[in-house]
């Protein structure tokens, strides 16, 4: 029984760590996102976005990218960030 009891407690705090992981998502109406990261940081579409309605924008001039999820109701979820999106040569090369 004590087992059981444990095992419950343990999948309880598992789920509501993972609940409030999802909460730190950062969502907003996507006109509002793309202007953000234009503003911010300088970054522009790398490419249009795939089937999955997700998008890669990045800032040769920061290094910054971000890749962001498109949904149908017109929200925009940001699902990565980094900086360095281009280093060496090729960084040296398009800011010339």
């Amino acid at each position: 029984m004590k087992r059981i009891v444990f095992s419950l407690l343990t999948v309880g705090t598992m789920m509501s760590t993972a609940t409030a992981a999802m909460a730190n998502d950062v969502c907003m109406p996507g006109a509002e996102l793309k202007a953000s990261l234009i503003d911010w940081y300088g970054e522009e579409p790398v490419a249009a976005p795939n089937k999955a309605q997700q998008q890669i924008r990045a800032s040769p001039r920061t290094g910054t990218w971000t890749k962001v999820h498109f949904s149908e109701d017109g929200i925009a979820c940001v699902l990565a960030q980094g900086d360095d999106w281009l280093v060496g040569p090729a960084r040296d090369a398009l800011l010339a």
